[in-house]
């Protein structure tokens, strides 16, 4: 059987039908709509196969526009906007039916020496200090909507490690934060343009989820409605996808509507090597039909691994 990991890549290795123009398959991973974290990384997989000189991605930033149809291929067209003596920037347009459900640019640069400082890596458990997430029970499974249940009965490519693992079933309310670590499971090649899309990836998961923290709230609940609205990516210095990182979040606010949250990714020795920002919709309705009301873009964050 193929592995989730090799999935996850296939899915981000895109057929290329003209210079400037790609096709991305969509995979069913148990969420109702394609989850935004693949259209992030196979739009920073298109804009990395127009480069022709060796510039890395530095910086991303997108709009979700419509809900992806999970039963249908995306196409990406990528806008060569412009190639200058350092930096290069792409903007990429997703297309699905023949509509536009997301756009982004994403900017490269030539590798060079500069000033550097950084904030410190919280201090928090290894992550071989903490155990792994437990499998929900069949009795409770059974009580949830098929598209979640499918959701957590599946494995997925990452492992994710909660520092302060909360009861998404039973959701308390608690301060804004969380730190995670995550990994890809299983060892990949060494491309770096391979490891920033899995990371674009992987970004999705856990971030907006954390705005729901202090009203005691979760995706799991029928009458709780969040999808991505935009996503914001930088990369700082190198990393791996298969090895630890840890995802240190807060969310600073949540109102009309909308919830704001902002990451910084560390690897095991404390560097930052990525930073991100996320709004959302976060709606909570009186509707009580569960079939109605999965999320419509996320999957329940908490839930891989």
């Amino acid at each position: 059987m193929t592995s989730p990991v090799s999935e996850l890549i296939e899915l981000l290795s895109l057929e290329r039908l003209e210079n400037n123009l790609f096709r991305g398959q969509s995979r069913d991973i148990g969420t109702k709509y394609v989850f935004g974290g693949q259209v992030l990384g196979q739009a920073l997989s298109a804009a990395q196969a127009t480069m022709t000189a060796p510039r890395d991605a530095h910086s991303l930033h997108a709009y979700f526009l419509r809900a992806g149809d999970i039963e249908h291929p995306i196409v990406y067209d990528v806008d060569r906007t412009r190639d200058g003596g350092s930096f290069s920037v792409r903007r990429v347009t997703a297309i699905q039916h023949g509509q536009v459900i997301f756009f982004c640019a994403a900017s490269f640069q030539e590798r060079e020496e500069g000033v550097e400082h950084q904030l410190s890596m919280p201090e928090v458990p290894k992550p071989e200090d903490i155990d792994p997430a437990h499998a929900v029970p069949q009795e409770v499974l059974a009580k949830l909507p098929i598209k979640i249940q499918r959701w957590l009965d599946r494995t997925g490519p990452f492992e994710f490690r909660h520092v302060y693992p909360r009861d998404e079933l039973k959701p308390p309310k608690r301060p804004p934060f969380q730190q995670v670590w995550f990994r890809l499971s299983e060892p990949v090649g060494d491309a770096p343009e391979l490891h920033r899309a899995l990371l674009a990836y992987a970004s999705d998961f856990q971030l907006l989820g954390t705005a729901t923290f202090p009203h005691g709230i979760s995706y799991y609940q029928p009458n709780v409605q969040m999808a991505s609205l935009d996503h914001a990516l930088w990369f700082h210095r190198p990393f791996r996808a298969d090895e630890w990182l840890l995802y240190s979040i807060d969310s600073p606010s949540a109102q009309g509507a909308r919830g704001l949250a902002r990451g910084q990714i560390f690897d095991r020795d404390g560097k930052l090597v990525a930073s991100t920002a996320q709004e959302g919709m976060i709606r909570v309705t009186t509707a009580t039909d569960a079939t109605t009301h999965v999320p419509a873009s996320k999957p329940p964050q908490a839930a891989e691994g």
